[in-house]
């Protein structure tokens, strides 16, 4: 016996129609499942994105307060007793950080960098070659992520930003 029209296994697809018919039959559409998908996914982006743009400023503001020890170090090589320039050099130079500390010191040393002493004795260091003097500008500053330990653990509440700059006279 030839059966010349079988039935088929699946309902004709209508014009109009966009529900398919070969899955189960609870989840008859897809419409709607990139929404849901985007917005599962939209906090994670965001929150990632949030702790990028963090720590690039916490970055930021590390290099600005090591270029302001330098620059500090800088007018203390040209100006070694006037401190409080030094320190307005410093601070003047990174505006953006608020709370910065700077410290300076300054002493000599033998031009190989041994026997190094600060302040400087009357007596200079007996070294085999010169004795330099030098200028040390030490700044640091605490950064507050935006995102706490609440938020990602692990994280610290606050990071010590510490810069650093030895010039020689």
């Amino acid at each position: 016996m030839i059966i010349k029209n079988p039935m088929p296994l699946t309902k004709p697809h209508s014009p109009g129609n966009s529900v398919r018919e070969t899955g189960t039959a609870w989840f008859k559409s897809e419409r709607g499942a990139s929404l849901v998908e985007m917005s599962l996914i939209v906090p994670f982006l965001g929150l990632l994105l949030l702790g990028v743009i963090d720590f690039g400023r916490a970055f930021y503001l590390s290099i600005e307060v090591q270029n302001a020890a330098e620059a500090g170090a800088l007018y203390g090589s040209q100006n070694p007793t006037d401190t409080t320039g030094i320190e307005s050099a410093a601070t003047t130079d990174a505006p953006d950080v608020s709370g910065m500390t700077v410290t300076t010191s300054s002493g000599c040393e033998c031009n190989d960098g041994t026997l190094s002493a600060s302040p400087c004795p009357t007596p200079a260091p007996a070294c085999p070659v010169n004795v330099v003097n030098y200028v040390q500008v030490t700044t640091a500053a605490t950064y507050t992520p935006w995102l706490h330990t609440w938020l990602i653990p692990g994280l610290p509440s606050s990071m010590n930003l510490k810069g650093s700059a030895k010039l020689r006279q």
